[in-house]
């Protein structure tokens, strides 16, 4: 039971929605989340490892760069099932398809371009 509360927790989120949705286009950088949500990156990087952390969303590194996607056939069904039946409910809504616009903006930028403002 606690995986599946957790699982709606994670959900219970519009930022860490919208990332998933944002997800239904490929695999995106995290600089490139924090450019579409307009959050801070250390917001942005927690809301991430939560949906990782419950299985909706899988990571990899690539040197410095953080990229996610959305979990596949590897995730246990009950969590493929809510993902799927997420991404259908608001494949139509207003923010959804806002961001979406948005991030053909975003994903024409640089990386190098878009990490420049919170780099160390």
């Amino acid at each position: 039971m606690q995986a599946i509360l957790n699982l709606h927790k994670a959900l219970g989120d519009e930022s860490r929605v919208r990332a998933l949705m944002a997800l239904t286009e490929g695999e995106l950088c995290l600089c490139q989340l924090i450019e579409l949500l307009e959050l801070a990156p250390s917001t942005v990087s927690k809301h991430m490892t939560h949906l990782q952390q419950v299985g909706l969303v899988k990571r990899r590194k690539e040197g410095r760069w953080h990229f996610y996607r959305l979990a596949g056939e590897e995730s246990p069904d009950q969590v493929r099932q809510v993902l799927d039946k997420t991404l259908e409910a608001l494949a139509e809504d207003p923010v959804t398809l806002r961001d979406r616009e948005r991030l053909r903006t975003v994903c024409d930028k640089d990386l190098e371009e878009l990490s420049a403002c919170y780099r160390s």
